[in-house]
């Protein structure tokens, strides 16, 4: 059954998107949740498997899903191609490949090949981010329809993974980290810069005891009061801007010089988070000037090294850990609720289904499946025997799993 939803604000208007899609990193809404329940709990390397088709290299960017087709980002290093990959979602059959050539060093990080930005759509265009070499939008046939290649390039030690995110008539980007850190705002249709604002950026890590600075996160969009506001964490602080003109709204100071997430709202509260054991903090949204001291509701000095991303459900805030542990939090106060040890080391993000359990995967390629609640319970641990860097995407009851090795295709036969 199709369910259409108002899922992403559009600028003053709702964009109505199906729950079969999946249309960004972090699904429709921007912050892992889906609007399916009933979703599969357990599987194997050969159960509940729909497909699975092999992939020309290893990547860490996550599959974006709308109507029958599935796209993948992919790097071939050796010939210096960034791509794009489209597959049917019913069979797994590659239909088209589309991208450009790049062959000038980049700077990134042994587990951290190019191409690991996941691509953005909204069922008439792809658009995906290629880093130094640009960003590129495509129609869903694989044709070109523009490019940008005037951005600059990306240097930082550990590389890139800020993805697209599309909402209304725009296109939004964290271009960064290094010090070329600039958030971008296109016309999708022309990719036009319709405004940017720069923010300082810092140190690339070379040759610099521990002078590590950047954002890898991806902007968020929500609507406020009457308003709307593009949220962001950056190096020391959590901001808002507005998505039509780029004027700062607003900042909360309190973050540290890494972050690895992307931001999370509810209850009018934004939820920030650095990584690398550093600060997080939850702000009241909505405010203007420097908020620090009117707004912010909670910070917590150092919180435990993370790379993924979280979800909030029911007044609650889920993440888990570098180090595989599962964490709850009160999101009224940011007290732990529990820790919770699961296999592995993790550097996905949580996805939350409708009928409230989270769905993750670690390194080594055990899936994992809990229950969203401030009890924990651990429903299911499923092995793909696979390196796993990307996040789950979900569409029409099936999950799409990015290996190193293969794209798999979860589902009840």
């Amino acid at each position: 059954m199709k369910h259409t939803l108002p899922l992403i604000f559009a600028l003053g208007s709702f964009v109505s998107l199906h729950a079969e899609n999946w249309p960004m990193w972090r699904g429709a809404n921007g912050d892992g949740t889906c609007a399916e329940a009933g979703l599969p709990e357990k599987w194997s390397q050969t159960e509940n498997v729909v497909w699975k088709v092999e992939l020309p290299e290893r990547g860490n960017s996550t599959p974006v899903v709308w109507g029958d087709k599935v796209f993948v980002t992919q790097a071939i290093e050796k010939e210096g191609k960034r791509l794009l990959l489209c597959f049917d979602k019913k069979t797994g059959r590659q239909m088209w490949e589309a991208g450009t050539i790049y062959r000038e060093p980049e700077l990134t990080h042994g587990t951290n090949p190019y191409c690991s930005a996941s691509p953005a759509t909204d069922g008439e265009r792809v658009v995906v981010f290629f880093a130094s070499a640009g960003v590129f939008c495509y129609d869903m046939n694989g044709k070109e329809l523009w490019k940008r290649t005037d951005l600059g390039k990306q240097h930082h030690i550990w590389g890139n993974g800020t993805s697209p995110v599309l909402a209304g008539d725009r296109v939004f980007l964290n271009f960064g980290p290094g010090e070329n850190t600039v958030l971008h705002c296109f016309d999708k249709k022309t990719g036009k810069t319709l405004w940017q604002h720069k923010e300082p950026g810092g140190a690339s890590g070379e040759g610099e005891a521990k002078k590590w600075l950047g954002s890898w996160g991806d902007p968020l969009l929500r609507k406020v009061g009457g308003h709307e506001e593009l949220m962001m964490g950056y190096p020391t602080r959590a901001c808002a801007f507005d998505p039509q003109s780029g004027k700062e709204l607003w900042t909360c100071g309190g973050l540290t010089n890494l972050v690895y997430n992307s931001p999370l709202y509810a209850d009018g509260v934004m939820i920030a988070m650095s990584g690398y054991n550093g600060a997080a903090l939850a702000v009241k949204a909505g405010g203007s000037g420097d908020v620090t001291e009117s707004h912010r509701v909670w910070h917590l000095p150092k919180v435990s090294q993370r790379i993924g991303s979280g979800v909030v459900h029911d007044g609650y805030h889920y993440i888990l850990s570098d180090g595989g542990i599962a964490e709850c939090r009160d999101l009224k106060t940011g007290a732990m609720v529990f820790q919770e040890r699961l296999k592995g080391n993790n550097w996905s993000s949580l996805v939350l289904s409708a009928d409230g359990k989270c769905y993750a995967a670690n390194q080594i390629g055990d899936c994992f499946v809990f229950k969203a609640s401030p009890k924990f319970e651990l429903l299911a641990t499923n092995s793909l025997g696979e390196k796993i860097i990307g996040s789950i995407a979900v569409s029409d009851g099936r999950l799409f799993i990015r290996g190193y090795k293969h794209l798999w295709c979860i589902g009840r036969k």
